[in-house]
């Protein structure tokens, strides 16, 4: 059986790819469709964008198909940026960018991070399954954290330097190959093989 990746992110192709490795499903992905325009992001939540994605590139490819939809939640900042993060500042912002806008918000507010008045952070993913006009499966993983003071590590990707992952006491992109144990992504897709191995 084939299982169609939806999301059009090298980095979160590659991270679900490694998440995915012992399901018995031929992984393929949107380059094999390079004619199918990607959807409107309108939902409100986390959960509706996945869904909606999911359905859309099911439809459109026949195949089976996982979306997820994720991002960074920062209660100081009442759930910013939300559903909006990968679009925080503008579609082409640079993630350096985005950083120093979010630093921006939080010393308006009155703090920058890493302390009491700051408040927690988490990023979310939710993740449906879809084929045909059904979904078949729906699941939501988090991690939670806080906003390191400043950017921090070289690796993982979107806004892991700046989320203060505080059992690992460093940032996600600090935290190498122990990202994926952890992290919110991890969770629900983990979630997901297991719903695969299952049923199918």
């Amino acid at each position: 059986m084939r299982l169609l990746i939806a999301t059009t992110n090298q980095n979160k192709v590659r991270e679900i790819r490694q998440l995915l490795d012992r399901i018995p499903f031929d992984i393929v992905t949107l380059a094999e469709w390079p004619l199918v325009a990607a959807p409107e992001e309108t939902g409100l939540t986390f959960e509706e964008n996945a869904r909606a994605k999911a359905l859309y590139y099911a439809a459109a490819t026949g195949e089976l198909t996982v979306a997820e939809d994720s991002g960074l939640a920062i209660d100081a900042l009442d759930g910013a940026p939300g559903v909006e993060s990968a679009r925080f500042g503008g579609a082409d912002t640079s993630y350096p960018d985005k950083f120093e806008r979010i630093y921006e918000a939080l010393r308006a507010k009155g703090t920058s991070g890493l302390s009491e008045d700051a408040g927690g952070a988490r990023f979310v993913c939710a993740v449906a399954l879809a084929k045909g006009a059904r979904v078949l499966f729906e699941t939501r993983g988090t991690v939670e954290g806080s906003i390191a003071p400043m950017p921090r590590g070289d690796g993982g990707f979107g806004y892991d330097p700046i989320f203060f992952y505080p059992p690992y006491g460093q940032t996600l992109a600090e935290a190498g190959d122990r990202k994926a144990a952890v992290s919110h992504r991890g969770e629900a897709f983990r979630a997901l093989a297991a719903f695969l191995q299952s049923h199918f």
